[in-house]
């Protein structure tokens, strides 16, 4: 009887294939070992920014006048003095109101809001001054830069609902006081402990 690993005229062919398919499994165990990847680690999932945003204040929101509007913006004006808590008030009682269907009740047109293409801006002044910026011709009454004290738009294109607010100290520094991707609930305003 001949050994299997003696090579025989018939069995060459045999053998080759025996010995590439060896040399085939022991590569297939050592690119493993060795550390080659065919793909890429997964990525990290995305995480939730989250938006830090003031409690909504307790202050009654100060009186306001509107001062200018147009099929898009609103401009309204307040007291001279009025406190960044004040502001901020009136930019929740805004935003309450546009969600209730109330703005007629603040002697601001709902109708205007409602028929907004997609989208309408109110801007709030401290004081009439600066209040026409937005819209007047010529030079700014206040200079180049923007000077209101608050901003609450409501509207979008993909988002019929979506509302923003921010209290404004320049350009730069704005303080958001809700996170516009969270849909509105109606909410009080907190009441503190004397």
């Amino acid at each position: 009887m001949r050994s299997p690993f003696v090579a025989t005229p018939h069995s060459a062919p045999r053998h080759r294939v025996i010995l590439a398919s060896l040399a085939f499994a022991a590569l297939a165990v050592l690119i493993p070992v060795l550390g080659c990847k065919s793909t890429l680690p997964p990525a990290p999932a995305p995480t939730a920014q989250q938006v830090l945003t003031p409690p909504r204040p307790n202050v009654p929101p100060p009186a306001f006048k509107v001062f200018h509007h147009d099929e898009s913006s609103i401009t309204l004006v307040t007291k001279e003095n009025a406190t960044d808590e004040e502001i901020e008030s009136l930019i929740w009682e805004l935003r309450d109101a546009v969600h209730a269907r109330t703005l007629d009740k603040l002697q601001i047109s709902q109708k205007l809001v409602d028929d907004r293409k997609p989208i309408v801006w109110f801007h709030i002044y401290r004081g009439s001054k600066c209040a026409a910026e937005k819209y007047a011709s010529g030079a700014p009454p206040c200079g180049g830069s923007y000077h209101a004290a608050g901003d609450f738009t409501y509207g979008g294109y993909t988002n019929h609902e979506r509302d923003d607010g921010s209290l404004l100290h320049d350009e730069d520094h704005q303080i958001q006081l809700w996170n516009p991707d969270i849909p509105y609930k109606a909410t009080a305003p907190s009441v503190s402990n004397p």
